[in-house]
């Protein structure tokens, strides 16, 4: 399982640093817009729809990598609560209907992407399939970083394997 956990967090690697330098772009492109706009006194009317697509790569990128890390919101009160086993098992259950979530935010994504691609964005000149792009690339990391979550759950639990102390799993 080790050479799976590498490779999926290289991937998280991969989602920070692609949706930290689409952070640093957005930011250069609002300083060209204050330059233009206010110095230059012309406006570069390209970057509000650079910015907007910047903007979901930044937030879904930023999304499967918190699902990694296992940061995305949740109610844990009552799930740790309970005792190590049955624990375990509400984890991998919540860990399972995260993976389906993904699965479906996947395949609805991907008919978006199919949907909008024959229509350009404007001032881009580039696919507005995009725009959604990072909607799938995000329900499929969803998917991938759940499921192995859930499958290593129950592998745990049927090889008897103690939950950690601190009560993570």
């Amino acid at each position: 399982m080790s050479a799976v956990t590498r490779w999926l967090g290289f991937l998280r690697t991969a989602c920070i640093f692609f949706s930290s330098c689409a952070l640093v772009v957005l930011v250069v492109i609002f300083g060209w817009l204050v330059f233009g706009r206010y110095v230059l006194n012309v406006t570069p009317t390209w970057v509000e729809q650079m910015a907007l697509l910047l903007v979901c790569y930044i937030a879904f990128l930023g999304a499967s990598a918190g699902v990694y890390e296992d940061t995305h919101l949740g109610v844990t009160f009552f799930r740790n609560a309970l005792r190590p086993t049955l624990r375990r098992i509400v984890r991998a259950i919540c860990d399972l209907a995260l993976a389906g979530f993904g699965l479906v935010m996947l395949l609805s994504s991907i008919e978006l992407v199919e949907f909008g691609w024959s229509t350009m964005l404007p001032m881009l000149d580039i696919p507005e399939g995009i725009r959604t792009l990072p909607a799938a690339i995000c329900g499929a990391l969803m998917l991938l970083f759940s499921g192995t979550r859930t499958i290593d759950q129950i592998v745990k639990l049927a090889a008897g394997v103690a939950p950690e102390k601190d009560g993570t799993d």
